[in-house]
């Protein structure tokens, strides 16, 4: 069965790669020039944590997402299953008590605790949430790896080519554009997310660390080489461009916050990108004739893709088994 996949982000990627390791002759087209170009899953933070993601999402999220660390630690290198760490500063510890009360599969943790866990931050906390069964990955490796296993298979991967735009594809056509399709899904929404890449010696995180704030709660991600990857923001625009004065001001003091050495850090990098969202926050199916759209993973996309990504290949092939069957049938009539 040929198939061509629309778009080289972790949805397109990761769905690929579920549907030729089930058979299917696949082809992926992409837009920009090179991976990770425009996609915005090349900033995101990579970290495989259902269970906080519980604090906001919904219930689909936490269940879909508990495959996650497995599907990619059986794919990509570099899948560290260290948990999350969650801090708060004392005059906020109000809000440890709202995430914990939010969110599953916790440990309460002291301030002794919390520095066996992460010693750069010894006596910092005095309360905190770990959750064990977390893990993280860095988004651009675990990208560039995905490409290098389709390749492997043999799945022709071509940039510079506008997918949505050329009428000339065969079989099926799976759309995983992102926000670029937001002209044929007249519900999908722009989330705007800003990062940094901080580079640092001063501290070491063995795990993702989230800091909770009533009005930005961080999160920062260990991405080896003492750089990490700061970020939180959600703010409802479709603006692509640069990262605001007052977002870097807000990551960095959130930074800073959560210890001092991030104030001496070198700034490597500054990027904001538009995330896709429909109104529920939740990614979905849209089938147009012989095009199904797979879009919507708003902040979920490392997370939620390899339970889409299956889901995807079940519901093409089995569609196509089903007309494989009523042609057989026809025939023997």
């Amino acid at each position: 069965m040929r198939i061509t996949v629309v778009g080289a982000g972790v949805v397109g990627l990761a769905a690929a790669l579920e549907l030729s390791e089930r058979g299917a002759e696949v082809k992926i087209v992409e837009r920009s020039s090179r991976l990770g170009e425009s996609a915005c899953s090349w900033c995101a933070g990579g970290m495989l944590a259902p269970s906080c993601e519980g604090e906001s999402a919904p219930a689909e999220v936490v269940e879909l997402g508990k495959l996650a660390l497995d599907w990619w630690a059986r794919r990509v290198p570099g899948v560290v299953r260290n948990g999350t760490l969650v801090v708060a500063a004392q005059r906020d510890i109000g809000e440890i008590e709202r995430f914990a009360a939010r969110t599953q599969l916790h440990e309460r943790v002291d301030e002794a605790r919390i520095g066996a866990l992460e010693p750069d931050l010894a006596g910092r906390f005095r309360k905190g949430l770990f959750f064990p069964e977390e893990g993280h990955l860095d988004p651009r490796s675990a990208l560039i790896s995905l490409k290098d296993r389709l390749v492997e298979r043999a799945v022709t991967i071509s940039f510079g080519v506008d997918g949505a735009a050329d009428s000339s594809h065969t079989g099926v056509v799976l759309d995983c554009r992102g926000f670029s399709a937001r002209d044929e899904l007249g519900e999908l929404r722009g989330v705007r997310g800003e990062m940094m890449i901080l580079r640092t010696k001063e501290i070491s995180l063995a795990r993702p660390v989230r800091f909770l704030h009533p009005r930005i709660p961080l999160y920062v991600v260990p991405r080896g080489d003492d750089l990490f990857m700061v970020g939180a923001t959600m703010i409802e625009s479709a603006a692509r461009g640069p990262v605001t004065a007052r977002s870097a001001i807000e990551l960095l003091s959130a930074a800073y916050a959560l210890h001092p050495a991030f104030g001496e850090a070198e700034i490597v990098e500054m990027r904001a990108d538009v995330r896709p969202a429909f109104p529920d926050n939740l990614p979905r199916f849209v089938r147009r004739g012989a095009t199904t759209y797979l879009n919507g993973f708003y902040r979920h996309g490392f997370l939620l893709s390899p339970a889409f990504a299956q889901q995807a290949a079940a519901m093409i092939l089995g569609d196509a088994g089903g007309q494989n069957e009523n042609h057989r049938q026809r025939r023997r009539a």
